[in-house]
């Protein structure tokens, strides 16, 4: 009697356990709005079938969902328009008849003993469906049934949206640039964690990247550097690799990854560098600088005083440069940089002092507001809008730019009190070039310290933002500068797992440390499994 009471205990235990878990102990990241897991099974084997409204995206996610599930566990499901059909295991990707008021982005994914749904107001809702089921399926436990593997997900109710519209990350492909495969492979990360923007630095003083048909001399001069600085930039005197370094990426290459990203609910936004950060074009285009150069494509970092001058004759190239970037990206947005551009050009320079004097401005700041307006008129007249570098606050914000505050969070508040919108990407909490452990143990970093834990904690919000103020953040962005990182897997390394946390603020914004580590360390494992590099010591101090 006394060994079938501690059973019966057990058991009652072990169904208390199952039919009450907290949402926190499943690893989906980012954490859901609402989650609660249920005690059935639905099986994921070689019968289950996705089923989806007839419409040509969800057709597609359909075929996504499907490849997913064979490069994972080599199962092979099926796919169809919505029918009566036998399987006992089916999948439904379903848009909202009447949309309801939670938006675009949002979604709810139900899963029971018999059926898994998928259903958004959108085709971007549906999406981000799929990769929560996903991140549900790499966890989930694999069975063997008559020699057969199928994959047992538990029962569970998500009702999901984002806390921000804007939830970005960046990569330098300037400093040091990436196949087209790995391109897609970061926007594949990107997707897995349900950002929606991909911000794409394309040209930089140490290298051109981008195909622009009107001025072949970017690709045939702007795009190489003679060689390259080899240890820190700090670390004196400097040494060289020698070595010729360079590419680009073809225009067709650019369309090919702009859908690769479209289709995973991922806008690109390009950026051309203006007027600073500007050697390698004037290199190619010596005329477009104030002293006529010569000028050299830069083999070491740092900021130079080489600018764009502001002669009629660069804005014509510019605009030339932006009409083709237009042609091949259609977002909304067009960056143009902005940042660390000095002056000292300027102010030795009779055009541009004759711009000062003819435009009535009172000094070089003046003047590069002045660059950026007419920039932004340009492309406002062509339906964009521009985001530029907190800097393009000096001297005067153009009317309709958004701000990327990088130097501290100041630049974000000075824009949302003067009713502009924001994004947040201070250097503290969102730079990945930075150290994320002991750095005597970690690869070369340009410097700073941002551990995991620190990423985790930001909030986007500033506290000094009045409620209708804080409407103007519209959210934030990890930045990823490639100085150090000279392959793909030095990225993926840099910017795994800090992103899974900054995944969690732009989306959750219900943050738990705890909980979070013991997810972050599940998440390790679908690394392992997706073939992801990655820093496997997150929670180490610098010492």
């Amino acid at each position: 009697m006394k060994k079938l009471y501690i059973t019966l205990l057990f058991v009652a235990f072990l169904i208390a356990s199952c039919s009450k878990k907290e949402p926190k102990e499943f690893s989906i990241i980012p954490q859901p709005q609402s989650f609660e897991i249920g005690n059935l099974e639905f099986k994921f084997d070689n019968n289950a079938i996705i089923l989806f409204e007839e419409n040509n995206e969800l057709e597609w996610q359909a075929l996504y969902l499907k490849d997913l599930i064979f490069n994972s566990f080599g199962l092979v499901v099926s796919t169809s328009p919505i029918k009566d059909v036998r399987n006992s295991s089916k999948i439904f990707l379903r848009i909202n008849k009447v949309p309801d008021n939670k938006g675009a982005e949002s979604y709810s994914l139900s899963i029971n003993e018999s059926e898994v749904t998928i259903i958004a107001n959108t085709a971007q809702g549906t999406f981000y469906g799929i990769q929560s089921l996903y991140q549900v399926l790499l966890s989930s436990k694999l069975t063997v049934d008559h020699d057969k593997m199928q994959v047992m997900v538990p029962s569970m109710e998500i009702i999901d949206k984002p806390l921000f519209p804007y939830r970005g990350m960046h990569l330098d492909v300037a400093r040091h640039m990436f196949p087209v495969e790995f391109i897609k492979k970061y926007i594949d990360i990107l997707a897995f964690y349900k950002f929606n923007t991909f911000h794409w630095h394309l040209t930089e003083d140490q290298g051109w990247r981008i195909e622009i048909k009107k001025y072949p001399k970017l690709t045939e001069i702007s795009s190489m550097r003679k060689e390259t600085l080899i240890g820190h930039y700090g670390d004196k005197p400097h040494k060289y690799d020698g070595k010729p370094y360079g590419g680009y990426y073809t225009q067709d290459e650019v369309k090919e990854i702009v859908k690769y990203a479209a289709d995973r609910q991922i806008t690109i936004i390009p950026e051309i560098e203006m007027p600073g950060h500007s050697l390698a074009a004037l290199a190619a285009y010596p005329e477009l600088g104030c002293t006529g150069g010569p000028y050299e494509v830069a083999t070491k970092w740092g900021v130079f005083k080489d600018i764009y001058c502001t002669k009629e004759g660069t804005f014509e190239f510019l605009e030339n440069v932006l009409l083709e970037v237009m042609e091949l990206f259609p977002s909304t947005y067009i960056h143009i940089g902005g940042d660390e551009a000095p002056k000292a050009r300027w102010k030795e320079c009779p055009t541009c002092q004759a711009v000062i004097d003819r435009e009535g401005l009172k000094d070089e700041h003046e003047l590069q507001s002045y660059f950026i307006q007419r920039m932004e008129k340009f492309l406002n007249g062509h339906g964009r809008s521009i985001i530029g570098w907190d800097e393009i606050l000096e001297g005067g914000l153009a009317p309709n730019a958004t701000v990327m505050s990088w130097r501290g969070i100041d630049g974000g508040i000075a824009a949302a009190k003067d009713g502009h919108d924001a994004i947040m990407t201070p250097g503290s909490h969102c730079y990945f070039d930075h150290y994320q452990a002991d750095r005597k143990t970690e690869p070369l970093a340009i410097g700073g310290y941002t551990t995991l834990k620190k990423v985790y904690s930001y909030n986007p919000i500033p506290d000094s933002l009045t409620a209708s103020e804080a409407k103007h953040i519209l959210g934030a962005q990890g930045n990823v500068w490639t100085e150090y990182m000279e392959t793909p897997e030095y990225v993926e390394y840099m910017i795994l797992p800090r992103m899974a946390a900054l995944a969690e603020v732009t989306w959750s914004g219900k943050k738990d440390w705890n909980s979070f580590k013991k997810k972050i360390n599940k998440h390790f494992d679908i690394y392992k499994k997706l073939s992801y590099n990655y820093c496997d010591h997150p929670f180490e101090t610098n010492k």
